[in-house]
C-alpha cells in the first residue's frame, strides 16, 4: 500500500453509564405500564457534527493515554461523573468506516454502573447531560450510538 492509499484513523473512547433503581420499577409498572428501571447518561452535543443531538459521553484518546483513561477523563469533562479507571468495563470496539462524517474513527466502548442519584453536570463539549430511560431514548442519537446502546443494553 502506498502512502497515498493510507487512511488516517482517529482513536476515541465512549462510555455507557447506567444506573438502576429497582424501587422505580414498581412505580413505573403501576403508573406508566413500563418496567424499565435502567437509565443511561447521555449528553447533548455542543458542536458539529451532530450538534444538538444526544450522544454517549466520550472523545479522542490523547497522546500517551489509554482508551480507558480517556473514557474516565471524557466522562468527568462532559458530565462531572468521576470514577476510577478500573470501574470501566470494556464492552467492544466499533470501527465501521462510515460511523463518523469527519473521517475514520475507531472507538473503544466502556460501560459503568453508578448509584441512583449520582449527580451530573454538563461541561466541555456538552450543552447538557440527562439520564434517559433505556426503553425511551431520544429518536435520534449521534453517530452509531443507538447501535452501541442496543448492543450494550441487551447484555445488561
Amino acid at each position: 500500500m502506498s502512502d497515498a492509499d493510507a487512511e488516517t484513523i482517529r482513536y476515541t473512547a465512549d462510555v455507557v453509564v447506567i444506573t438502576r433503581d429497582r424501587r422505580l420499577r414498581r412505580l413505573l409498572r403501576r403508573v406508566l405500564r413500563r418496567t424499565c428501571d435502567r437509565r443511561v447518561l447521555l449528553i447533548q452535543r455542543k458542536w458539529p457534527p451532530h450538534e444538538g443531538t444526544w450522544a454517549l459521553p466520550g472523545g479522542h484518546v490523547d497522546r500517551r493515554e489509554t482508551s480507558r483513561r480517556a473514557g474516565v477523563r471524557e466522562l468527568v469533562e462532559e458530565t462531572g461523573v468521576r470514577m476510577d479507571a478500573d470501574q470501566l468495563r470494556q464492552v467492544g470496539v466499533w470501527d465501521r468506516p462510515d460511523r463518523d462524517p469527519r473521517g475514520r474513527y475507531v472507538t473503544v466502548v466502556y460501560m459503568a454502573v453508578v448509584p441512583v442519584g449520582t449527580p451530573i453536570q454538563a461541561g466541555d463539549d456538552a450543552r447538557t447531560a440527562h439520564w434517559w430511560p433505556l426503553d425511551a431514548l431520544p429518536k435520534q442519537l449521534a453517530f452509531d450510538h443507538a447501535e452501541i446502546l442496543s448492543a450494550v443494553g441487551s447484555t445488561y
